[in-house]
């Protein structure tokens, strides 16, 4: 008798439970609005912001701040700040001596959530003499630079791989056996095997390369090239490529949960795109303002979120038909955008120094 009572507490509780888990669903991403929740600043300039799926929030600090800085996605809060700082010789490369510094552009989170990889536009002491550029080619001639591995159990870097010139993008396949990045100077895609530890493979793409994005089976990348009007489209078992004709200066993707459509800023016509991967065509252009810099989907797949730079504001497009929803002025210069999953939140990135975050309801 009394195992059949515990045994009906048990069901009660675990009924109880699925109960208030039902209750806290969120409601699909184009039936809610944003509404400001929270402001972060203090010693941050953020270039990007990105969210790693299970509750945590990094922002990626340039050279200004040289740092990349850490947050609970759930309370808001700061929980660490990790200096750009590394000596190079202590991760084998003996032709660097002394303490070097980075400038942390963007970020990608391992799929199993153990690490953050951050790219860095350029490295700052002895030997690095050659900052990169805006404008800039293969000739050019500039410093390499370098992606950090950051372990998020100590908050510390713990890996470094040397790249290309002025690396921008990096994104970790989903079966975590690749590790992409975008170098804008030398108009090439890295390829890094994270089983050796290597870079194994050395892609040409052209002026600009930027934004990645990889198939949820992890069997395709897409690459924008932001100085021509395409998407580079690599097959990962080959690296053969296919060009999609997207439009000009293409700058973020995102794909669709389902990984049928791919959706594009075009920056300079402050447009946002979408393309169907199954029918091989293009979708609907919509106008959200100036300057279109990056872009995030809801994990629902029924809103997109892209900041408009020179226009210093936020808006949302439900996917379905690329009706705006909503677009709200939130900073000077709004730069980066990631949509937090575990809280229906969509944070933006301000790069004179704020973290804008909205709910979604």
């Amino acid at each position: 008798m009394r195992n059949r009572l515990i045994f009906a507490f048990l069901s009660l509780l675990v009924g109880s439970q699925l109960s208030v888990a039902s209750a806290e669903e969120f409601a699909p991403s184009e039936n809610t609005k944003l509404v400001l929740v929270k402001t972060i600043s203090g010693a941050i300039t953020p270039k990007s912001v990105r969210a790693s799926g299970t509750g945590i929030v990094s922002a990626h600090n340039m050279m200004y701040r040289h740092s990349v800085t850490i947050y609970d996605a759930h309370s808001m809060s700061l929980t660490a700040t990790v200096p750009d700082t590394v000596v190079l010789s202590d991760f084998g490369f003996d032709q660097f001596s002394g303490t070097y510094q980075g400038a942390p552009v963007e970020g990608a989170y391992s799929p199993d959530g153990k690490y953050l990889y951050v790219t860095n536009y350029a490295m700052y002491g002895k030997g690095f003499d050659r900052e990169g550029h805006d404008t800039c080619s293969p000739a050019s001639n500039y410093d390499k630079s370098f992606l950090y591995r950051i372990d998020l159990s100590t908050s510390a870097i713990d890996a470094v791989y040397q790249v290309g010139v002025v690396p921008k993008v990096v994104e970790v396949t989903p079966d975590n056996k690749y590790i992409l990045v975008t170098n804008w100077c030398s108009y090439d895609l890295k390829v890094i095997s994270i089983e050796s530890q290597k870079v194994i493979k050395t892609l040409k793409i052209g002026a600009y390369p930027r934004g990645i994005v990889i198939s949820p089976d992890a069997s395709t990348a897409y690459v924008a090239q932001m100085g021509g009007t395409t998407i580079h489209e690599i097959d990962l078992a080959t690296f053969k490529e296919k060009l999609i004709q997207i439009g000009t200066n293409p700058r973020a993707i995102v794909l669709s949960p389902d990984g049928t459509k791919l959706y594009a800023t075009l920056n300079l016509s402050g447009k946002v795109i979408g393309y169907d991967l199954v029918k091989r065509k293009k979708l609907k252009t919509i106008t959200t303002g100036k300057e279109t810099r990056s872009l995030a989907i809801s994990s629902d797949g029924t809103a997109l979120f892209v900041v408009n730079f020179g226009s210093a504001t936020v808006s949302k497009i439900r996917t379905s038909d690329f009706a705006v929803l909503q677009t709200l002025k939130v900073c000077t210069q709004p730069i980066g955008v990631t949509f937090e999953s575990t809280t229906n939140r969509t944070w933006v990135a301000c790069y004179l120094g704020q973290i804008k975050i909205f709910d979604n309801r």
